[in-house]
């Protein structure tokens, strides 16, 4: 168990840290609104995260205790659709944009807005369902527990890095912006975390 969740941990945080949707638009509030905001964000991002925990825990975790073959099956899945996200990311630009229109909103509205983002993105389901049930400990242990204890951690964490990302965001200004080398690394890490990830879950 704890194998799992140090290694879960350090995937986690390695993913929190890579420039994705999520954490770039909290950089982006942050950036234009201040520190506060950008949590206020992180906050609802986290938050939805929760419905996403549920929803795998109750709608898999049934399937994985009755077949292996189907368990390694989800997770063969799972390692494709994380090199699906690597070769997406090799794809993009580096090039952070502001965007000018982003006018100030409360906290509470800006919590709204971030627990929206989080359930309307499909992709975070499916991300779940492709990153967390390699981590899983024992099959033959309570599988919803384990999804929510993953879950959990996950909410966690990344609150943490993303707090820390609109922190340090509110004090450089648009210095993030600018440095495209900065940025560059960032995607690559991105590309290299979901790689690894990819051939951590298959190995059994």
């Amino acid at each position: 168990m704890l194998e799992s969740l140090i290694s879960f941990s350090i995937a986690t945080i390695l993913l929190a840290f890579s420039p994705g949707p999520d954490n770039l638009y909290v950089i982006t509030q942050s950036l234009v609104s201040g520190t506060k905001s950008g949590i206020a964000t992180t906050l609802g991002l986290v938050s939805g995260c929760i419905i996403h925990t549920t929803l795998l825990a109750f709608g898999i975790s049934a399937i994985i205790s009755a077949s292996y073959s189907l368990f390694y099956i989800l997770k063969v899945i799972g390692a494709f659709y994380l090199l699906y996200l690597a070769y997406q990311v090799f794809k993009t630009e580096t090039t952070l944009k502001l965007d000018a229109s982003i006018t100030k909103k409360t906290p509470f509205k800006l919590f709204k807005q971030g627990v929206l983002m989080n359930l309307m993105n499909p992709k975070i389901l499916i991300f779940f369902l492709a990153f967390f049930p390699g981590f899983l400990w024992d099959k033959t242990e309570n599988i919803i527990l384990q999804f929510y204890v993953l879950g959990i951690v996950f909410m966690l964490i990344s609150f943490t890095v993303f707090s820390f990302l609109a922190f340090l965001a509110g004090y450089i200004s648009s210095s993030w912006a600018k440095n495209q080398l900065v940025l560059s690394f960032l995607k690559w890490l991105q590309i290299i975390v979901f790689i690894g990830i990819a051939i951590f879950i298959l190995i059994p």
